[in-house]
């Protein structure tokens, strides 16, 4: 079961990869598709997310920061 860790309301655009970087940021890079090469990355939005061992963060379909326990952790 996810938990929501922080609201960011992020709107997506088509044709990008969002997700949090090492930084604890919110990224986002365009996807590679058809023979075309992918983008270089780009920050978001700043959060300064502290990432706890265990857990996946990723980005909700809310546009929020939200975290699951990994199960091979």
């Amino acid at each position: 079961m996810a938990e929501k860790v922080q609201k960011a309301g992020i709107g997506r655009a088509t044709g990008f990869l969002y997700y949090i970087d090492k930084q604890g940021d919110i990224s986002r890079a365009k996807m590679a598709r058809g023979g075309k090469k992918g983008g270089r990355p780009e920050k978001v939005q700043k959060i300064g997310l502290k990432k706890e061992k265990g857990y996946l963060y990723y980005l909700d379909k809310k546009g929020d920061v939200s975290r699951a326990k990994m199960v091979n952790a």
